[in-house]
Order: C-alpha cells, then sequence, then structure tokens
C-alpha cells in the first residue's frame, strides 16, 4: 500500500496495493499490521456504510468529545471528499484538504481525530464506508457549516446540495466548538 500526504499533513491518502486480473481484482481495504507499519491507528471500534444519491452532501461533521479518527472509503459510485482541520493549536487551522474517492481508483483517505469530514456525491449514488476510532456519540456530534465563506471550500456542485437538516444548521469556524 502507498500512503500519501494530503495538503493537511496528518490526514493521509492510502492506495491499497490491487491485484486485478479478467475476473475481477482483490485488495486488502485493513490489515492491521500493515497499516501500524505505515503509522496509522489499529483501534477501531466501529464500522458505518451509507448509501446516498447524487447531489446529496453530508457534513462536515466531528465529535468535539470523544473525537473519532475515521478510515474512509467508496465501494459504489464517487464522492469528493473534504476534511477541515479543528484544532487550534495547529498551524493548519482551519485550513481543508480534499480528494475525489471512487470504487474505480480504490482510495482510502485517513482523517484523523481534530478534524471534521464531510463528502458531496458525484455519481448517481454512492456506498461510502468508514471506520472510526471511537463511537458514535450524539450528545457530543457538531456540524461546521458546508458552506462557510471562511473555509474556501470549493465544492463541485450543479445546483443546490441536498442536504439533512443537521448540515444546514451547521455552525460557522469561528462559532465552531474546536480542539485545543
Amino acid at each position: 500500500m502507498q500512503v500519501t500526504q494530503t495538503q493537511l499533513p496528518e490526514v493521509l491518502l492510502i492506495e491499497p496495493r490491487v491485484f486485478g486480473d479478467d475476473r475481477g481484482f482483490f485488495y486488502e481495504s485493513w490489515n492491521q499490521h500493515a497499516f501500524a507499519r505505515a503509522g496509522l491507528p489499529a483501534g477501531f471500534v466501529q464500522d458505518n456504510h451509507s448509501h446516498s444519491r447524487r447531489g446529496v452532501l453530508r457534513g462536515l461533521h466531528y465529535q468535539i468529545e470523544h473525537a473519532q479518527g475515521k478510515l474512509v472509503r467508496v465501494v459504489s459510485g464517487e464522492v469528493f471528499d473534504v476534511a477541515v482541520d479543528l484544532r487550534r493549536s495547529s498551524a493548519h487551522f482551519g485550513k481543508s484538504m480534499n480528494c475525489v474517492l471512487s470504487a474505480a481508483n480504490k482510495r482510502m483517505l485517513w482523517v484523523p481525530p481534530g478534524f471534521a469530514h464531510g463528502f458531496l456525491v458525484l455519481s448517481d449514488e454512492a456506498e461510502f464506508l468508514y471506520k472510526t476510532t471511537d463511537y458514535w456519540a450524539p450528545e457530543h456530534e457538531r456540524t461546521l457549516l458546508w458552506n462557510d465563506p471562511a473555509l474556501g471550500l470549493a465544492w463541485p456542485l450543479d445546483g443546490a446540495p441536498t442536504l439533512a437538516p443537521k448540515d444546514a444548521a451547521g455552525v460557522v469556524l469561528a462559532a465552531a466548538d474546536t480542539y485545543a
């Protein structure tokens, strides 16, 4: 597997070694030993799976307590994936990174604790899987406003996104609960 730093050094793009032939393909999406050798955490406690249609924007989510690291990937379709650094002590506080994750490119992204995360579905439908390092704690969940001008995110939208009420009501970075 190849691990590459993104614009936010702690957010890592992971490209697994894919074995393919005329029958299809095989790759390890998670191997505790290989990930540990690459310096990635091995303590996942929960797997999540979402299905969304084109134009659905989920995020930007984080938990102010019980912060979750996330290993994310797409198994069907394509998404525009975003992470925002919410650690005030970081030189990258308030900065973001984005990339396209798809079933075709088989890339994964490691989003460590201390970052907000979200994605926009680019294909007709997408199935998104992610492992987390802590359990979902709804009382600690927060949502950063996806279109806060201070973030400067260039979502590749064709019209208005489809949002959950909590995502439409997200807070701007200046008013957000953040990490030390």
